[in-house]
């Protein structure tokens, strides 16, 4: 009987070491614990204060997460109809000619791989990637986040 309890403990405590890894990688702040993207709005995006660019917690827990969250592509040159870098926007007609959205609502998209995709220039899309909280100038208007895109469809709704 002892023989046996010491065997299901070795056996457990081997389980446990394989497993620790993985489990450290899910608990680590900012990682993706799910290959199902977090659905996310502007709303969220918009609790980062514009003029510090302080993010709250609520939204510091979603940096590096894989997210899904409808907007308007604007792209960085007016001929673009294809492209692997593009602005996120929360709505039509935001553009780098007139005033730019605040930084908590404009996001740089880099598509994964630097692949082109064919950009909805004109239609409400979903947005799928990794979300990053990030405070930088751009060329392009001052923007709060990046995501490293890796789909991009038609918006239809939730």
């Amino acid at each position: 009987m002892r023989a046996l309890t010491r065997f299901v403990f070795a056996t457990a405590l081997v389980g446990v070491a394989l497993a620790a890894p993985r489990l450290d990688a899910q608990l680590r702040p900012g990682a993706s614990t799910s290959v199902t993207p977090v659905s996310i709005d502007w709303r969220l995006l918009g609790q980062m204060n514009p003029d510090t660019r302080v993010a709250p917690d609520s939204l510091k827990r979603l940096d590096g997460r894989r997210v899904r969250i409808p907007g308007f592509v604007v792209p960085l040159d007016d001929a673009q109809d294809e492209g692997a870098e593009f602005l996120l926007v929360p709505y039509y007609g935001a553009c780098v000619h007139t005033p730019p959205p605040p930084p908590n609502q404009m996001a740089f998209v880099t598509m994964q791989g630097g692949k082109p995709i064919k950009l909805a220039l004109f239609d409400a899309v979903w947005m799928e990637g990794t979300l990053r909280i990030v405070n930088y100038d751009s060329p392009y208007g001052s923007v709060g986040f990046t995501i490293e895109g890796m789909s991009m469809t038609p918006y239809t709704g939730r």
